[in-house]
């Protein structure tokens, strides 16, 4: 019965700033464990964000802003109920929310093509702080098929 459950890791925070998220942010960017190239692109970015906007405030201020921008709060979910799957609106908890908006902005940066990731990635936070962008387009498409499917949340237990 006794099966091992994973137990989370405590992150520490970013070299630079010491925030929690742009440390997670960092990992889900790393491709082949190389995270001083992560880093470089994180921190090129941020610096990016501060030479175009720098009246906006601190770089990782905009960025912790655009990532806020880009949660999702609810979300649908398929649900077999008597040979029929409905698509039920269903809360979405906080650690996903940071996931999914971490993913998004990621899937946002790797489908453009032709440019540094720096500056894409600078392009699309600045995007989602002005709530625009790919990101916060697939955010909106979320919550507005969870509206649409509104009639199916009495099967959310």
């Amino acid at each position: 019965m006794g099966r091992f459950t994973a137990s989370h890791t405590h992150l520490k925070g970013d070299p630079r700033h010491n925030s929690l998220l742009a440390s997670k942010f960092i990992n889900c960017l790393m491709l082949d464990g190389k995270k001083t190239v992560a880093q470089k692109i994180f921190y090129d970015a941020l610096d990016e964000i501060g030479k175009r906007k720098p009246d906006a405030g601190e770089p990782i201020e905009v960025f912790e802003a655009a990532v806020e921008n880009v949660k999702p709060y609810i979300e649908v979910r398929s649900k077999r109920v008597g040979g029929a799957s409905y698509q039920v609106p269903m809360q979405v908890n906080r650690a996903r929310q940071q996931s999914l908006a971490i993913r998004w902005i990621l899937g946002a940066i790797r489908e453009k093509k032709g440019r540094p990731t720096h500056l894409k990635l600078a392009d699309e936070i600045l995007a989602a702080f002005n709530k625009e962008g790919v990101a916060y387009t697939k955010r909106e498409n979320t919550h507005r098929m969870a509206d649409a499917n509104k009639a199916f949340a009495h099967f959310a237990w």
